[in-house]
């Protein structure tokens, strides 16, 4: 028999994640990397990158009696792109742990 395993993480002050990724994303200074000739079909990008700790709780629910809350605490990198003067773009997270 199948049973359905829900799981769900809800961190801690989304709203601080929200503006340190936005900030990185307004980031005025370019190295000049976005802008370089490259051969077809590629294309120059310029990242802006940055690590931060988030802090949560992840939801386990094997059935309405049986449920798990574990907090955690993990590295994250997030990464916005820009392509010639475009303006910054968020493109990725990655867990680093």
């Amino acid at each position: 028999m199948k049973k359905a395993l829900h799981i769900t993480a809800l961190t801690d002050k989304p709203f601080l994640l929200e503006s340190m990724v936005e900030k990185l994303a307004a980031r005025h200074y370019d190295i000049g990397f976005g802008k370089m000739v490259v051969p077809q079909p590629w294309k120059a990008v310029e990242t802006s990158s940055i690590e931060k700790y988030v802090s949560g709780t992840i939801n386990l629910e094997i059935s309405k009696s049986c449920q798990f809350k574990i907090p955690f605490v993990t590295s994250f990198l997030y990464t916005c792109t820009k392509e010639g003067n475009e303006s910054y773009k968020y493109r990725w997270e990655i867990s680093l742990s």
